[in-house]
């Protein structure tokens, strides 16, 4: 049996839309076995338990890029990242069922193979990237490739994920951004994006709050989250580095300075009073990426 483990990520990270991301030490973990026919789903909600599984898919599809078959395989989850929430879960599952196709048959890992197959199932670099990888990463798509760093970060950060008990797919929360963008938005967005890799990497807190600065998609996905912008200012007034989005929502994330040991408790007192449920969890950058065990 195999064992993969897949790190949350959280894309984005304000101004770097679809090309900035980070891997978070919350996992979604699979096993995996060869059986002699058939699919075997334990572990997921029924719905899920087929072959439109997003991991079988991606498992199915790694195969056959790799020219290679299997008669039955057993996939059994333990997952801890919640769907539809902005950390990735989609990510996991498809850097978990590719990575489970090389593992089965033995064929060594190459990681700019897998991602090049995980681009053709999932097409935003931002979450695959760092769910293979680990830390931070930027990537962008030319052609059928993905090119990408990953760096590390100082320990000084912790990530607050606030989760709000809603869904939101990412495809109503692409529905509400406009097809176009201004110069002016556009050089916005990209001064900051680069300015907040730089400052992440070497540690500049002062620089991070204006760097997480967005004009493309916050504004207009926040409206979408009850309560998304006065949490931010809340956040902001009690001393975090900066607050963004994760992903395409519904989750936001408080990046805050590990000695600023309250900011959590104040989150949560000032969440109790809201009408929806919220889950807090205080996160740190995963820097191994996805691992394979052989049990």
């Amino acid at each position: 049996m195999i064992k993969i483990k897949v790190p949350a990520t959280s894309a984005n990270l304000g101004p770097g839309f679809d090309c900035l991301g980070l891997a978070l030490n919350l996992y979604n973990t699979f096993y995996v076995d060869e059986i002699d026919h058939g699919l075997v789903i334990e572990g997921c909600d029924k719905e899920y338990a087929n072959e439109k599984n997003l991991f079988y898919v991606s498992f199915k599809t790694a195969l056959s890029a790799l020219h290679q078959t299997v008669s039955g395989v057993k996939i059994i989850f333990d997952s801890n990242i919640p769907l539809k929430g902005g950390l990735g879960s989609s990510a996991t599952c498809v850097i978990g069922g590719v990575l489970a196709a090389f593992a089965i048959r033995h064929i060594k890992i190459d990681n700019n193979d897998v991602l090049k197959i995980a681009k053709t199932i999932e097409t935003h670099p931002d979450n695959i990237v760092p769910a293979l990888l680990g830390s931070v990463t930027a990537s962008v798509i030319e052609n059928d490739d993905i090119f990408y760093e990953n760096f590390s970060v100082p320990d000084i950060y912790e990530f607050i994920a606030l989760s709000p008990d809603m869904e939101l797919s990412t495809e109503i929360a692409r529905s509400v951004l406009p097809e176009e963008i201004s110069l002016s938005d556009g050089v916005f967005n990209t001064s900051r994006a680069v300015l907040l890799a730089l400052s992440l990497s070497k540690g500049s807190i002062n620089n991070i709050k204006i760097a997480c600065k967005d004009r493309f998609h916050q504004n207009y996905r926040g409206k979408l989250i009850p309560g998304f912008f006065d949490i931010l200012d809340f956040a902001d007034k009690n001393g975090d580095i900066a607050s963004f989005l994760s992903g395409a929502g519904p989750t936001i994330m408080i990046l805050n300075k590990k000695t600023n040991t309250s900011l959590k408790d104040k989150l949560q007192c000032y969440l109790n009073d809201s009408k929806m449920k919220w889950t807090i969890r205080t996160l740190n950058i995963d820097t191994k990426g996805a691992t394979i065990t052989v049990i």
